[in-house]
């Protein structure tokens, strides 16, 4: 049991790490760009980043717990953090310090209820893998065990003591630091903060619940058991416990070990499309996924000469099942919709199709977000990482930059469930490119969109008979509309919106209001400085009263954009 001291400066030292830095954040990317300073504010971006990043590096590998987990997710977010945060937390799983064997020893015994010398025939103390919740050790079954599972070599995955406690108060300091988040209006027009945390305390508590990362991988296991593509290993239930996890040793070669591959005849170009294949599989066909692909937790092991009809010399084989994500059929099909529309290079359906899967709020005006999608495929549709990195720089932050205000004036969200899959998709893109620097995205997209495509073919004369319904009941309507729409032009009721041009006009009416009032503030304020000298009463009534014009104007319009738009 963890000590509660320990437990209360634990909660305190993630809360002030975040709130510490928050203010920072706010300071140099909300305060300074609002009084004129952006130019100050960017100037040392890359190294305040930086340095962020490593005091969050140090804080998660001297804490452990879900701290691990945070900066994992942040270290896989290329397509959101800058590269300076990125960079800093990548391999911070591989940081990980080992728990001392005889702790881990008495943890396990209390949950078998044996002693490790009668539950196995031998238990390696070196751990195999240490990680944030817990730990493995290669083990052996006794001879009893061995003749019911046909197993003798196994993995034991073995919690790390106390982590209930850690889990519960990392969780706690998590939602505290969402509910901060969920206060500042470019967070929250994005993401709702607390139910992000909500859908990773979720994950997290079943990630340290052995028992059903067992029924997890048994699951995906019956998923792939026609596919010779994927292997799992098999779990030994008779050692197995919500605290102890035991399953066959498959240890193979590391997914990304380039070198392992090659000597054994295997060429990595390969391996990369076949594992993005069988991970958009599971992503838009199964539904159900591994959240987890990063390199340690997938296998490519050589198949014995002859032990398979398949012609492929190797399988793809997962491992570590405890964080699994399921797509609800109607998210599929927006998801289908849009690899289909990637494909097809069709920036008016990419832009549908991240409206229908709810990324993307219906009240948005993406005119000019379906033309800077078309500009992107035009430029940059079908290039690989490789070619990508032949592109001018200057180029790509021209494009960026335009990109980005576009982006950020579109009321964006995250989703239920998008968490999971960004992650999987970020780590696959992650694994191909290590596989081979060439690996084109669009080289595995494309094939299966086409499948897509031809599955989908089979709806389409539904399509055409809902669409012909449609078209129908518009004609039958369209004469009624056509009559209201002339009475109102008669009675000079007719109005005509253009959202964006009001929202524009808007802003500058408030830009207007908070100019007057800096001037006003100066005014005071130079004024009272001057007065002070001969009346210091009155020229400190007129310095103190110069603080409401300021707060005026750096806080205008802050409650009109939060009510509705």
């Amino acid at each position: 049991m963890a000590d509660a001291g320990d437990m209360r400066a634990r909660y305190r030292r993630i809360t002030r790490f975040a709130g510490r830095y928050l203010v920072q954040a706010w300071w140099f990317e909300l305060f300074l760009p609002r009084v004129g300073l952006a130019r100050l504010s960017a100037r040392g971006r890359a190294a305040r980043l930086r340095r962020i990043a490593r005091s969050f590096h140090g804080l998660a590998v001297d804490l452990g717990g879900l701290m691990i987990k945070v900066g994992q997710f942040m270290s896989s977010r290329l397509d959101v953090l800058p590269p300076e945060i990125t960079k800093e937390l990548e391999g911070l799983q591989d940081e990980v310090p080992a728990v001392d064997f005889a702790n881990i020893r008495a943890s396990a015994e209390a949950e078998l209820g044996v002693s490790l010398e009668i539950a196995f025939a031998s238990v390696d103390p070196i751990p195999l893998a240490a990680a944030s919740l817990g730990q493995a050790h290669r083990a052996t079954l006794s001879a009893l065990d061995a003749a019911e599972t046909g197993l003798t070599d196994v993995v034991v995955k073995i919690q790390r003591p106390g982590i209930d406690q850690i889990v519960e108060v990392d969780l706690r300091a998590l939602r505290k630091v969402a509910g901060w988040l969920s206060r500042v209006r470019l967070v929250s027009d994005r993401v709702d903060m607390p139910s992000l945390v909500e859908e990773f305390a979720a994950t997290s508590l079943e990630e340290i619940d052995y028992l059903h990362e067992a029924a997890n991988a048994e699951r995906f296991a019956s998923d792939f058991a026609k596919d010779a593509r994927v292997a799992v290993p098999q779990i030994v239930w008779e050692r197995t416990t919500r605290r102890v996890l035991t399953l066959e040793d498959v240890t193979a070669i590391k997914i990304t070990d380039v070198d392992a591959l090659r000597a054994a005849g295997i060429d990595p170009s390969e391996v990369a499309v076949e594992f993005a294949a069988v991970m958009f599989d599971q992503l838009f066909a199964d539904g159900f996924f591994h959240a987890d692909p990063h390199p340690g937790n997938i296998f490519v092991t050589p198949r014995a000469a002859g032990s398979d009809a398949s012609n492929r010399p190797w399988t793809l084989t997962f491992i570590d099942f405890g964080m699994m994500g399921e797509v609800p059929e109607s998210l599929r099909r927006g998801l289908r919709q849009l690899i289909i529309a990637a494909a097809s290079r069709d920036g008016k359906g990419l832009v549908d199709g991240i409206r229908d899967v709810g990324v993307l709020l219906p009240s948005a005006d993406t005119a000019e977000l379906e033309r800077a999608m078309t500009q992107l495929f035009a430029r940059f549709g079908g290039m690989g990482f490789a070619e990508l990195a032949e592109v001018d720089p200057r180029e790509f932050r021209a494009f960026a930059t335009e990109f980005g205000d576009v982006v950020r004036s579109l009321p964006f969200q995250l989703p239920e469930n998008f968490l999971l899959i960004i992650r999987a998709m970020s780590l696959v893109s992650g694994n191909c490119s290590a596989l081979d620097p060439a690996f084109n995205i669009w080289d595995s997209i494309e094939p299966y969109a086409q499948r897509l495509i031809r599955e989908e073919g089979g709806n389409v004369i539904q399509g055409f008979a809902k669409q012909a319904v449609s078209v129908a009941g518009l004609a039958a309507r369209l004469p009624g509309r056509l009559d209201a729409l002339a009475t109102r032009i008669e009675e000079g009721r007719f109005t005509a919106q253009a959202p964006r041009i009001e929202r524009r006009l808007d802003r500058l009416e408030r830009m207007g209001r908070r100019v007057v009032s800096a001037i006003l503030f100066a005014a005071l304020l130079v004024g009272g400085s001057l007065l002070r000298a001969e009346d210091q009463v009155f020229g400190t009534v007129l310095m103190s009263l110069s603080v409401l014009p300021l707060l005026h104007a750096l806080f205008a319009g802050v409650a009109t954009r939060r009510g509705p738009r």
